[in-house]
């Protein structure tokens, strides 16, 4: 298992829990696969891995109140499942800390993509460029933006001289901001860049993820420009 990248699956449906270990295994991924919240809690704290797949419906702990639990003292990414596209449920996991959702039911081959294009963004895939950097890489060691400090190299952020802790999707999402400041970014763009879509995917990823930053670095520090996306304001 040390060489395999380690999955967190939580999922109560037995079917799906059971078929996609399998399939998750093909791939070469090491599984947990836990029916509930709280067991999947427990597996988390005593394994470590290096991604969730977190359903929202389970037992015990629901999966949007176990991504809140594991962020409380982790930035591991989490992906959260959803059977229903158009639910509260998304948005819910998303303002939790997730960092990207699939719906239910779901192609294997996409979860798999999704899987890998999570675990790119943050370094712990086992055969992944390790050494790839944000479209949005910039020469400049720290970048000052009023009361806001980005070190680019230790990847750390300081807000009027405090440090300020952001997932590595919110770095990832700062730093393209702050490599063209004053510069509107479409939500596609930004789906492409940070998320590594290549295909279309639901801006409501990028809407709350902007919404955490704020909250982190400074409400009016990055501007909506309507119809449009969003900037960083220089």
């Amino acid at each position: 298992m040390a060489d395999q990248t380690h999955v967190l699956f939580v999922e109560d449906d037995d079917v799906i829990r059971e078929a996609t270990q399998l399939a998750l295994e093909r791939d070469g991924f090491a599984v947990t696969a836990m029916p509930d919240g709280l067991s999947g809690l427990e597996a988390f704290r005593a394994n470590r891995p290096d991604i969730a797949l977190l359903d929202v419906m389970v037992p015990g702990l629901d999966g949007v109140s176990l991504c809140r639990r594991i962020r409380d003292d982790s930035t591991v990414p989490v992906i959260m499942l959803s059977a229903r596209a158009d639910s509260i449920d998304v948005v819910l996991g998303l303002e939790a800390g997730a960092d990207d959702y699939v719906t239910k039911p779901f192609d294997g081959a996409v979860l798999v993509a999704r899987i890998r294009a999570v675990l790119r963004r943050f370094g712990h895939a086992a055969g992944v460029d390790r050494g790839e950097e944000s479209a949005g890489a910039v020469a400049e060691a720290v970048l000052t933006f009023g009361e806001l400090e980005i070190d680019t190299e230790g990847m750390e952020v300081r807000r009027a001289g405090q440090p300020v802790a952001l997932t590595p999707t919110e770095m990832r999402l700062l730093l393209e901001f702050s490599s063209a400041p004053g510069t509107v970014l479409s939500r596609d763009k930004l789906l492409e860049r940070v998320w590594d879509y290549g295909w279309g995917g639901d801006t409501r990823v990028v809407d709350v993820h902007v919404q955490r930053l704020r909250t982190k670095i400074g409400q009016d520090r990055i501007e909506t420009v309507r119809g449009f996306g969003y900037k960083l304001k220089a």
